[in-house]
This record gives structure tokens, C-alpha cells and sequence, in this order.
């Protein structure tokens, strides 16, 4: 990699940190890029010229998770022609190698000694990734701040500088009002906006999916839950414990719908609209890129099996499910973006720095509700494949008024050059020769490529039986709205929570489960106890909570 085949935004950061670090003012840089701009490329070029200048000596990484970890180690290799090696919290004498080494965050937390000694004795380089993960009052934070204490040189990216949370990362000072405290001199940043501009990203279109919810509580007085439109319930319904969260409209969102046996997906229910109106703009989108991927970040492992059932019946073939009870899930996550499956299914999983490049549609249900989640969710579908990708990315989300001041901020970034509105295309691109054709085409008439035939989705009228397009909002023949209305009883509304192994929990429980089981699991498998770490992986994320009050009661 050369100054040469650097983006001009890469050769300008390259210059700024070379110059900030050399000018002995200080010793930090940070690099604030929107996802997919390219800022492993350019921190790794950063970290070529600090060892051709004689500046350090070795180079040591901290990435969000493992999958990330292995594209830094290529990237870093393809950049610097150094090998770079992949460690985890168990590994031992790390002091007596010469080798560049990559880990994540959480390893970070069982090699805070010997960190803190090759520190002292080498001249290191620390490049934090995703570094809004370094609170200072959390674990990670901690340890991180402790082993790279001493490092010569530290070089912080993010796309999201400031915690959703509010709270100070390490590294970095914050005033009064949260925002950072940092000379001009040593920050480079790149918005979401200019990469648009400059090509770097694709532009988004946010899709605000509306669904009115109706439970009916057997008294004849329907209550009507929507996102514009909280429950009200009548006061003698208030006294009935858990029924006011039950009926949170994102929650209902949220909770998988079924036909009245209680087993097959509900094929006109909100989860499956979403996913009908996702599945129309991904064949709009392959018209243009024939290998586009669909992305569908779920709440929980219950809701990503459902959401994967639900393709699977519309649609005909399998999506991809990666979870963190998978053992092959970065597998999974490689096989996908190397193949021309639609759908992946992800819980927690496709995150920050993940690039599967080909991703350009989101259906976006997170268990994380915040500012920085849905950014770094955007992100993953953003990332241009090629000089010649002319695509937009489509994210199909709840109509919800927290999401849609996020997807505001999101689209005030963007270039007055380019619309909020989905382009609409009259033609699509040949993948063998690029030529332009018909819609209708079914063979190039360049290179005689036989176009794959696409399936039509259309959705019945019921005033006036006239066909539409599956994600009209309304008739194009009487104008009657298509805005979707689910019907539920009583009981199915207060079915919230999951069942897991037998095991009947209710939604607090799964979601304190699951907060156990994040902050546990990464000390169990730093541990190396092959025992243990077989047991974590059997076991649901969403039982965690229950198998406490077990033990505590034992």
C-alpha cells in the first residue's frame, strides 16, 4: 500500500498523525471516520511510517471482537508485509516475542500485566479500535488503561466518539457539555456525509414501518398501540400486573406473531410485513448488484429463529442465523460475505467492523436501543463495494420516534447533492458486462447473459381486489391505505419473555439474563477451561437469569 493508492483522505490523516506525533506535542491522534471509509487501511498506513521512520518498534491492536481481529491481522499484513498474530486472554510470555499481535477489548482484561511490560521495555504503538468501548469506569476501560499506560504512541478510532451512555472513555478528556477535549492538531475526522460525497459510502434511505397493534382485552373496548400511539388503558386494566409494559409498541414489535396453532409465523403480521417490504427492495437492489445482501439484526436467539422462519416461507430458501451461542459463527459470517445468499440473521453478531460489503438492505428490530447501536447498524450496509457501485442502502425500521430522530441526524449529514428518496431505476445492470438493460429483460442483448427471473410480489387490495406492489402504502387503484393492522387477544399480548429449554421466563428475566451472560461469558472463556466454555456455549444467553436464582438457592 502506497500514498499512491491511499484514498485522499487516508494521505491527509497519514500526514496530520505523522506530523502530531513527530512534532513531540503529544502522543495521542484520534481518527473520527464514518464506517467503511476506510479507517483500518489508514491507521495501518499510519503505523508502516512510524516503523520505516525508526518511531517504534512493535504494533499492538484492540479490536471489538474476534471477527474484527482477524480483518485487522490481514489488513495489517497486506499494509506492512509484518505478520501479525492473534491472542487471547490465556496466552502467556507475549513479553519475550517480537511480533505486531492483535486482541480484542475483552482479552485485554487477562494480559494487563504483560501489556504494561512490553510497554516499559518497547517503543508500542496501541491502536484502539472502536474506541468508544474504553469507559473509564468499565472493565474494559479499566484494563486497558492500565496495560497501555506507558505505550510511545496511541491511535484512537471510532465513528461514534461519545458513549451512548454519557460516560468518559479512556484516553480522551470531555468537558461539561460531553464533548471531546482535543486539539484540532490531533484529530482527523471524516462524516458520514463527506464519504457519501466522496463516494467512500453509500447514501441510505429509511423506510419508517408503521404497524397499529389491536388487543382486544375481552370487554369489547379495543385498545389501539401504535408508534405515535401509546396504550391507554382503562383503569380497572392497570391493576393487572405487567400489561402496561406488555403493551409497548416496540415490544409487540418485538414478540413473534403466530397463526392460532401457535407454531407457523403469522405471514400478516408486522415481522413479516417488514420483512416483505425488505425482500422488494432487495430485488430492486439486485437489479444493480446481483449479489446484495439483506441484513436483519433481531433482539434475541428466539426472535432471530423467527425472523429466519418467516424468510424461509416467503422466500423459499434459508437465511444465515449467527449468535453468540454458535460456535461457527464467524464462520457463518465469512461463508455469507463470500457467497450470494439473500439473508443473514444476526443477534449481536454483525457489528461494528464487520465488513460484508455486499450487505445494502437492514431490517433493523436491536435489542440495544441507542444512538451509537444504530449508527454502527447503518454502517454495515453502507460500505461501496466498487468504483462502479451506483446502489443505496435500505433500512426498513419500527416507526418509532426514538429511530426516527436518529435516522434525522443521520440524514441532515447527508450532501444536498444527494436525495433522501430512493432513486427509482428504469433499467438494470448486466453483471458480465455492465451494459445497461430493460427491466423486463431476460437476456443481455450485449453479451446474451441470461438474467436470473425474478420473482413478483404483489398484495391484494381488500376494498377493491386491485394488485399493488408489496410495499405500496397505499391502493394505486382507490387509494385505500395499506397501514398495517395486527389483531391480538389479551393472552398473546402479555405472551412476552421466551421460552428457552423448557423454561417459561418472562421478559425481565430474559433481558437480565442476558446482560449476565454478556458481562460473564467473556471471564469463562478467558479462562480456558474447555469445561466451562462448552457448557457456556449449550447454554441459552436467555436462561442466565434463572440459572442464578437456582444456584443462589441451593
Amino acid at each position: 500500500m502506497t500514498l499512491k493508492t491511499l484514498r485522499p483522505w487516508q494521505a491527509e490523516c497519514l500526514n496530520k498523525a505523522r506530523a502530531w506525533f513527530t512534532s513531540k506535542n503529544g502522543d495521542q491522534f484520534l481518527i473520527n471516520a464514518a464506517p467503511g471509509s476506510g479507517k483500518t487501511i489508514a491507521a495501518c498506513t499510519i503505523a508502516k511510517t512510524l516503523i520505516d521512520d525508526n518511531a517504534i518498534d512493535r504494533v499492538v491492536v484492540i479490536a471489538p471482537r474476534a471477527e474484527v481481529v482477524n480483518q485487522w491481522a490481514a489488513d495489517f499484513d497486506l499494509v506492512t508485509d509484518r505478520y501479525m498474530g492473534k491472542v487471547t486472554g490465556s496466552d502467556e510470555n507475549l513479553t519475550k516475542t517480537s511480533m505486531d499481535f492483535c486482541a480484542t477489548w475483552a482479552a485485554i482484561q487477562g494480559l494487563e500485566e504483560q501489556m504494561r511490560s512490553i510497554c516499559e521495555g518497547q517503543r508500542i504503538l496501541l491502536v484502539c479500535d472502536e474506541h468508544h468501548h474504553a469507559a473509564l469506569d468499565a472493565s474494559w476501560g479499566i484494563a486497558a488503561g492500565g496495560a497501555f499506560e506507558h505505550a510511545t504512541y496511541t491511535l484512537l478510532l471510532t465513528g461514534t466518539p461519545i458513549r451512548s451512555d454519557g460516560n468518559a472513555s479512556v484516553w480522551l478528556s470531555y468537558d461539561t457539555h460531553g464533548a471531546i477535549k482535543i486539539t484540532e492538531d490531533a484529530t482527523y475526522t471524516l462524516t458520514y456525509g463527506e464519504a457519501v460525497d466522496l463516494g467512500y459510502c453509500r447514501p441510505a434511505t429509511f423506510h419508517r414501518h408503521e404497524g397499529n397493534f389491536k388487543v382486544d382485552p375481552g370487554d369489547g373496548n379495543v385498545i389501539s398501540i401504535s408508534g405515535k400511539k401509546p396504550a391507554v388503558l382503562a383503569p380497572e386494566l392497570k391493576r393487572i400486573p405487567g400489561l402496561e409494559s406488555a403493551l409497548n409498541f416496540y415490544k409487540l414489535a418485538c414478540t413473534p406473531q403466530y397463526e392460532k396453532n401457535g407454531v407457523t409465523p403469522l405471514l400478516t403480521g408486522f415481522q413479516a410485513s417488514m420483512i416483505e417490504n425488505a425482500a422488494s427492495k432487495l430485488d430492486d437492489l439486485r437489479d444493480r448488484m446481483p449479489n446484495a445482501g439483506g441484513l436483519i439484526i433481531a433482539p434475541n436467539i428466539a426472535m432471530a429463529e423467527y425472523m429466519a422462519e418467516v424468510i424461509e416461507i416467503i422466500e423459499g430458501e434459508p437465511a444465515s442465523i449467527v449468535h453468540s451461542q454458535m460456535p461457527n459463527a464467524d464462520t457463518k459470517i465469512k461463508a455469507f460475505r463470500k457467497n450470494n445468499d439473500r439473508w443473514l440473521v444476526s443477534v449481536a453478531m454483525v457489528s461494528e467492523g464487520v465488513d460484508i460489503k455486499r450487505l445494502r438492505v437492514l431490517v433493523y428490530l436491536p435489542n440495544a436501543m441507542t444512538e451509537l447501536a444504530f449508527r454502527q447498524a447503518i454502517g454495515r450496509v453502507v460500505r461501496t463495494d466498487n468504483s462502479e457501485d451506483d446502489t443505496r442502502a435500505y433500512v426498513v425500521m419500527p416507526f418509532l420516534e426514538k429511530f426516527e430522530q436518529y435516522a434525522r441526524r443521520v440524514e441532515d449529514e447527508m450532501p444536498t447533492s444527494t436525495s433522501s428518496k430512493q432513486e427509482q431505476t428504469t433499467t438494470k445492470k448486466c453483471p458480465v458486462c455492465s451494459s445497461e438493460c430493460a427491466k423486463a429483460a431476460k437476456v443481455c442483448e450485449h453479451c446474451g447473459h441470461e438474467f436470473p427471473e425474478r420473482v413478483v410480489r404483489k398484495k391484494e387490495c381488500l376494498e377493491c381486489s386491485e394488485m399493488n406492489e408489496i410495499c405500496a402504502e397505499s391502493c394505486v387503484a382507490c387509494g385505500a391505505s395499506f397501514l398495517s393492522s395486527f389483531e391480538l387477544s389479551l393472552n398473546e399480548a402479555l405472551r412476552v419473555g421466551a421460552i428457552v429449554r423448557g423454561m417459561d421466563l418472562g421478559e425481565e428475566a430474559v433481558a437480565e439474563g442476558e446482560a449476565i451472560a454478556n458481562k460473564v461469558r467473556a471471564q469463562i472463556l478467558l479462562s480456558g477451561d474447555e469445561k466451562l466454555v462448552n457448557i457456556i456455549r449449550l447454554l441459552p444467553e436467555e436462561s442466565w437469569s434463572h440459572l442464578r436464582k437456582i444456584l443462589s438457592t441451593s
